[in-house]
C-alpha cells in the first residue's frame, strides 16, 4: 500500500532546502558557501543542519555548540535558544546531533512541529538555508516541505543524477507546485554543468512535465578540500577562486528571483 504523502503546510518563503539524493556531492559544503555567499552581500542568514541522525556542519565550520538541535527534541530548550553566532561566516547556524539515531527516527508529528518551528524562526531572518540530509527519507520529505524553494544540488555523475531526479519526483508527488531548483557541483567547466543540467531537466521534463530552474553550476577546486580541512568558508582564505565566484553568482541569482518574487 503506498503510504499518502505528509500534509502540506505554511510555507516560508525564504526557508530554502539545500538537498541532494546521494551523499557526498558536496551539498553541506556547499551549504555553508551559498550561507556565507549571503552574508556576505549583507543579508541576515542562519545555517540549519537538517540532517538529525549523520550533521556534520559544525564538524566543517570548527565550532563546539553547547547546544544543538538535539536540545530541543528533548524539550530542554526552544529552537531560538540553540543559535550559535558564527563570526567567520557571519551567519548563525543550529548545529545537529551526530550519530544520534534517535533523532533521525522521530514520529512524523514531532518532525512537522520542527519544521514548523523552523519556518516561524525564519520570519526573523532573510534566509535560512537548510542543509536536509542524503536521500527522500520520511525525515527529508517532512523537513522540505514548509520551504519556499529547494535547491538540488547534483554533480555530473550518472548516480548522482538517478538519485537528484529521485527527489525531485518524489518532492513533486509530495507537494506538486514545490518550488525547484538545480546546482550542479564539481563540474570540470562551466559548460560541463550546463550541458549536465540539460541532462537532468530533461529527464524532468520528459517524464515529470517539469522543469526545475538551473541557479548554476560550481566548478571543482582543489582549493574546497583545504578549505574542509581547515575547518573555515571558501570565503576566508580564497575568496577570488573559482568555486567562490560560483557560488556567489549562484547566491545572486537566488536574490534576484526572491526580489522579483516579491
Amino acid at each position: 500500500m503506498t503510504q499518502a504523502p505528509p500534509p502540506v503546510p505554511r510555507k516560508a518563503p525564504n526557508l530554502i532546502a539545500v538537498a541532494s539524493g546521494k551523499g557526498g556531492v558536496g551539498k553541506t559544503f556547499f551549504s555553508i558557501s551559498l550561507a556565507t555567499a549571503l552574508a556576505r552581500a549583507g543579508r541576515k542568514i542562519l545555517l540549519f543542519d537538517g540532517d538529525l541522525g549523520l550533521a556534520n556542519v559544525d564538524v566543517q565550520l570548527g565550532i563546539v555548540p553547547q547546544k544543538d538541535i538535539s536540545w530541543v527534541i528533548a524539550g530542554k530548550a526552544k529552537l531560538h535558544q540553540v543559535i550559535v553566532p558564527y563570526g567567520p561566516g557571519g551567519f548563525d547556524v543550529i548545529a545537529g546531533r551526530s550519530g544520534a539515531g534517535g533523532l533521525a527516527a522521530l514520529p512524523p508529528t514531532r518532525l512537522q512541529i520542527l519544521a514548523g518551528d523552523l519556518a516561524d524562526l525564519a520570519k526573523k531572518y532573510d534566509y535560512v538555508i537548510l542543509d536536509l540530509g542524503a536521500g527522500v527519507d520520511r525525515l527529508v520529505r517532512i523537513m522540505a516541505l514548509p520551504c519556499g524553494a529547494r535547491i538540488v544540488v547534483a554533480t555530473a555523475e550518472p548516480t548522482s543524477l538517478t538519485d537528484a531526479y529521485a527527489f525531485i519526483k518524489v518532492s513533486l508527488s509530495d507537494d506538486p507546485g514545490a518550488d525547484l531548483r538545480i546546482v550542479i557541483n564539481q563540474a570540470r567547466t562551466s559548460g560541463e554543468g550546463d550541458k549536465t543540467y540539460q541532462t537532468l531537466g530533461k529527464a524532468c521534463e520528459t517524464f515529470l512535465k517539469r522543469t526545475p530552474t538551473f541557479l548554476g553550476s560550481v566548478r571543482k577546486d582543489k582549493r574546497v578540500l583545504e578549505a574542509i580541512r581547515s575547518q573555515s568558508p571558501i570565503f576566508s582564505k580564497h575568496p577570488t577562486s573559482d568555486v567562490a565566484l560560483d557560488v556567489e553568482a549562484v547566491a545572486a541569482r537566488l536574490m534576484a528571483r526572491s526580489t522579483a518574487a516579491e
